[in-house]
This record gives structure tokens, sequence and C-alpha cells, in this order.
């Protein structure tokens, strides 16, 4: 009886092991390995506690059997785990661990990728300040505040406009258990407008419930629904909220294998899983659907691209020689053709705050781009631009690249210590003390293209702008006067543009009226209202 109940012990235990850590059963992935060390340890553990006396045909004490079979087990565990673990070190596969990230190309116009944009594209919303926005409008709700949080962030297209989206989730198990159905929907604030906040509650004129959730429990957390709906043998990783054009709730995971013996995970597909109903789609990577912007994990990439770096001369590299090295992370952005990559600057090992590049890695293809271009790491970016409003001590937040105006631009919030944004910043990729800050987008922009066009040679010749020159007459002109500087507005006979200077660009556009005949010149722009480089007033003598 006792060795049946020791049987039953085992087996119970294996089975909670599996379900609370969901090893991935599958040769070539550590839970597999853990998974049989454990039930080695037990059985040795049983083997070597009893055995049956022949004579008394009772259980008793031994040590005999667990030493015949254990150790050989022992061995043959070593064989099938430790060995292939070491094995699979970069020291024996620097080549191939060098080339998971893929073949990588060499970009010359950063315009193939990130398309010049206008100002009301821009992101103004990071993480932080998202969760901050949508706090406030749960705790507006007291009998939902009390009863869901807000989980995770993650930003993405939703019919051609950028949003942060979280879903609603569980604050407990007793809080599950009474709303076992779900909670009632998501949050999405705008990446672009910090006044765009939505509390999402229904699709369709439908209530919606986030059944499926990592705050659940049982069967109801994703993970675990996954696993035991045909995935326990499947590398799964990367579980992400997103919402498809129509609002429908999904998590998106990604599927992946071993590449390197033990080592080197790469994506191969991707999983969609219904929030609501927890039905499960599995997609390749080349059939995934457009709504979903993200396969390749950013934790896959970030390493990859380390190792490319790394091993570009092979394991043993004493001098560094050519090793190249990511900067600050990884960051999201968003392309043409509703394409999204993961970016971040490269800089040769041991130089800390300029980079000779960086590289753009399409989020579903993996298809890498290396752009050789010198300028200031993500970090240098951040401090230039605080350092323009230092009496103030804002914060910086995360760097996201632009093309302003054809030159490759970084483009940040400075907030306050509660968090909130209080001015724009934009610094030159290539020389971060090209720095241009305001209370608005647009100031920001004239005074950065203020000082980009005083800077003396200070970026290269290839990212000058042609300006365009147009001459006419003046058909209407208005002051506006925003955080104590005058801008003023005016149109050209026969021109359907709107175009904006500043007082400090000229001293001769306070003066001018309807009907003076002017010369100016400006970039072309994505803009409505197009800010104007120069001004001259011809009527003056």
């Amino acid at each position: 009886m006792k060795i049946v109940l020791r049987v039953l012990l085992l087996l119970l235990t294996l089975y909670l092991g599996v379900y609370f850590f969901l090893p991935v059963l599958n040769y070539g992935f550590y839970g597999l390995g853990l998974l049989l060390l454990f039930t080695l340890l037990l059985t040795v553990v049983f083997f070597t506690s009893f055995s049956v006396n022949p004579k008394s045909k009772q259980v008793v004490a031994s040590g005999k059997i667990g030493k015949v079979l254990g150790i050989p087990m022992l061995i043959v565990l070593l064989y099938l785990t430790v060995v292939p673990l070491v094995t699979s070190l970069p020291m024996f596969h620097a080549d191939a661990y060098q080339k998971l990230i893929g073949s990588v190309k060499t970009g010359t116009e950063l315009t193939t990728h990130i398309a010049p944009i206008s100002l009301d594209k821009i992101r103004v919303v990071d993480e932080n300040l998202a969760y901050l926005l949508g706090e406030k409008i749960i705790g507006s709700q007291p009998a939902l505040g009390s009863q869901v949080e807000i989980g995770d962030f993650t930003i993405q297209k939703v019919k051609d406009e950028l949003y942060w989206v979280a879903p609603l989730l569980h604050t407990g198990f007793f809080k599950w258990y009474a709303n076992s159905e779900g909670t009632p929907g998501y949050v999405m604030v705008s990446a672009t407008n910090e006044r765009d906040v939505r509390l999402v509650t229904n699709v369709n004129n439908k209530p919606l419930k986030i059944k499926y959730q990592p705050a659940a429990y049982f069967g109801s957390r994703i993970d675990r629904h996954v696993y035991f709906n045909g995935y326990m043998a499947t590398g799964i990783t990367g579980f992400k909220f997103e919402i498809d054009d129509a609002g429908n709730p999904y998590w998106i995971v990604t599927t992946y294998d071993k590449k390197i013996g033990f080592n080197g995970s790469d994506a191969n597909g991707v999983l969609s899983i219904d929030a609501q109903t927890g039905e499960i789609k599995e997609y390749s990577l080349t059939s995934t659907p457009t709504w979903i912007d993200r396969i390749q994990p950013i934790s896959f990439i970030e390493e990859q691209l380390d190792d490319w770096g790394e091993y570009v001369n092979g394991y043993f590299n004493w001098s560094n020689a050519d090793k190249l090295e990511t900067t600050e992370g990884l960051t999201l952005v968003y392309g043409k053709n509703q394409k999204s990559y993961w970016y971040t600057g490269l800089s040769s090992v041991g130089k800390d705050e300029s980079t000779v590049g960086f590289v753009l890695v399409d989020t579903r293809t993996k298809e890498t781009t290396y752009y050789k271009q010198s300028g200031a790491t993500e970090y240098a970016a951040q401090r230039s631009a605080e350092g323009k409003v230092q009496e103030k001590g804002y914060q910086a937040s995360t760097p996201i690249p632009y093309i302003i105006n054809n030159i490759p631009t970084y483009v940040m919030t400075l907030k306050d210590s509660g968090g909130l944004v209080k001015m724009f910043a934009m610094v030159s990729i290539n020389d971060y003390t090209i720095v241009g800050v305001g209370n608005t987008m647009r100031e920001t922009l004239m005074s950065y293209k203020n000082v980009y066009n005083m800077a003396d040679n200070g970026i290269g010749a290839k990212s000058v702008t042609q300006k365009e020159v147009l001459k006419g007459v003046v058909s209407r002109i208005q002051t506006d006067v925003k955080n104590g500087n005058s801008f003023y507005y005016f149109t050209i006979k026969n021109q359907n543009d709107i175009f904006v200077g500043s007082s400090q660009l000229s001293n001769q556009l306070p003066v001018t009226i309807v009907g003076d005949s002017i010369e100016i010149s400006f970039d072309r722009e994505q803009e409505e209202v197009i800010d104007i480089s120069s001004f001259k007033n011809k009527s003056f003598k």
C-alpha cells in the first residue's frame, strides 16, 4: 500500500509541476530537461528508500535498487540535458549565433523605411503617461475602479491611428471569483493626443468580457489556457494585448523553436487568442493578419542583435575589433505602408555617447537594415534635451526617431516630476548639440529648424534639404500669440498653402500688411501650415 501511495504522490507531484510551471514538453527546451531531472530525483528517492522483503512481503528500507537504477538514469539524463546545453554555448557556435538575426542589409535612404510625418502624427504620449491617463479615467468611475486594474499597455496602429491599448484585469482571486465571466473591457489612449482617452466596454453594441487574461485563475489564465489546448510541446512567448480594427480584443502570442541546440530562440509563427471566447488561431510568419503589429518579440531581437555585433570576428576576439553593441534597448517605430520596426542605435564597444549607426528590424518579417550613420545615442540625446531646460528640472521621455525636413531626428517630451508633459524637444541624431525645445510641437519645430539652419557644418551635406523659394503678394495676414511669442500666419496670392513665421525669424514680419510683395523660403512638409525658413519684404526699400 505504501508503494502505491508513493507512486500516486509521485504522479500528483508531476501533474502539479506541469499545471503550475507549464514546462515545454519538447526535447531541446529547458522545461523538459528540468522536468526529467525532477522526475529522476523523485524516482531515485523512491527506489533508494524502499524495497520489498521477499520473505516477509513487507516494504523495507533499501538502497541497492536505487544505486543500481539511479546511477545509469543519472548518466542518461546528463547526456540528454547537460551535454547539449554545454555544447550549445557560443564558444562552439559563434558563427551560428552571429547569423541568427539573418541577412543584414545596408541602408542608404532612411525615408525608405521612415516616411516624413506631420506634427499631429508624432508620438507625444509614452507608456508611463498612458498609464497615468488610463488610471485617471478608471478612477473617475468608483464602482469600476474598485474591481479592476489596468494591465500592460501595448502600442499599436488601429485604423491608421496610433494607440496605447491595455486590458482591464482582476485585482485578486475573490474579484475573479465574483466576476468569472471577465472584466468589462479595455482602455485606449491616443499616442498622439493626450486628450483622447477611452474606456471601451462594448463593441458593436455588445458588452465586452475579457475572460482570458494573466490575472485570471485556473483554466481562464491565458498562458495555461493556451498550454492545455494543444501547445504543451510548443515554445510560446510574448503575450501582448491587441485589438483588431473593429475593436475586438485578442492576446497575441509568438511561437518559437530553438536553432542552436538548446539555445537560439527564433520566432516561427503567431497565435491569436480571442480574449472573450478563448478561440485560438494559428498563423505562419507570412499569413499573419495585417492588424497584428508585431511577431518578433523584443527580447529575441535584442539578443540576436547583440550576438550579431558581439561575434562579428568569432568568439575569441580579445581586442574587440569591429565589435558593435546596441545602445538604450529597442524602441518600436512606425514607418511606411503600415509597417513597424524595432529601432536601436549601434555603438562601438566602449563608446558610450556616440553611435556608428542604427538598425531597423521589421517586427513581422525580421528583415534587418543597418544605416551606417554616426550620431548620438538615445541617452546622449535625452541629456542634451534636458540641458536646454535644466533650470526646470524636466525629464526627457524615450526618444523616438523621425524624419524632420529630411533630417534624422529624435523627438521626445519633457515631463515634470509628476509625469505630465510640459514641453517638447527635437534633437538631431547626427549631432546632439542641435536641439530645439518649445511649449508646443510647432514651436519646437521652428526652434529646431532655426538652430539647424545656423549650425556650421553640424549636419552632413547629404542631409541638407533644398529650400523652396517663393515670391508673391500677401493676400491675408494675421497674428497669433502663444506662450509670449508672436506667430504670423499669412497666405500668398494664387497659392493654396498657409504659411507661418515668428517675429524672431524676421523683424519685417510684424510690419507686413496685405498687398506687400514678399520672398520666402521653406521646406516642403506634410503640414497644412508650412513653417518658413526665411522672410523678406520686398516692398521695403
